[in-house]
């Protein structure tokens, strides 16, 4: 049975990922859950890796059976309880689409918001990721993290709502119905 290069990407092995891409093998081979290589590396943060398979025509936007891109897999790995900036600013270079969404419309932003991933948020606030969007259940990114208390995701969506026009006073982003939230928010400069 020959070599398989999702094997060789799961095992973090670079010299096996060259090795098998100069031998011909398919970069955007999926696995049984429809999983590509790339897919593999982004979850595991693996950024040289990321490059390599980019590089070799991996297909950037693929989705697994579940709707999980790549992208979405670098904004928060739940095994390693972590999210993976510097891969989310790859994948946003090879042109990742910032807000496709995964079950119940849940974007990139959200994710990384809901788990406090700040410089995730930032990476994707910085790509021009919709703050307003919302998700199936009328939620904004904003409203999805106000009741986990990350002070400094909260500060960030407040501030990219600023800047797309709404107005503190009349937020259209409020608290989430039901919640008792204290937002500590920068002064304006």
């Amino acid at each position: 049975m020959p070599e398989s290069l999702l094997d060789a990407v799961t095992a973090g092995d670079a010299g096996r990922v060259h090795k098998l891409l100069a031998a011909g093998a398919d970069c955007n081979e999926r696995d049984a859950e429809g999983a590509t290589a790339l897919m593999l590396a982004a979850y595991a943060g693996n950024l040289a890796m990321v490059r390599t398979l980019l590089a070799a025509g991996a297909q950037v936007n693929a989705r697994d059976e579940r709707g999980w891109g790549a992208l979405m897999k670098a904004a928060y790995n739940a095994e390693q309880d972590r999210g993976f900036a510097d891969v989310v600013q790859a994948l946003i270079e090879a042109g990742a689409d910032v807000e496709a969404p995964i079950g119940y419309g849940v974007r990139p932003l959200m994710l990384a918001a809901g788990y406090g991933e700040t410089a995730v948020v930032e990476t994707l606030l910085q790509a021009g990721a919709d703050v307003l969007a919302r998700n199936e259940g009328g939620l904004t990114a904003l409203m999805m993290v106000k009741e986990k208390h990350y002070v400094d995701v909260i500060n960030l969506l407040h501030e990219a709502e600023r800047e797309a026009g709404v107005d503190e006073g009349s937020c259209s982003t409020k608290n989430a119905p039901g919640s008792n939230v204290v937002t500590f928010l920068k002064p304006r400069k």
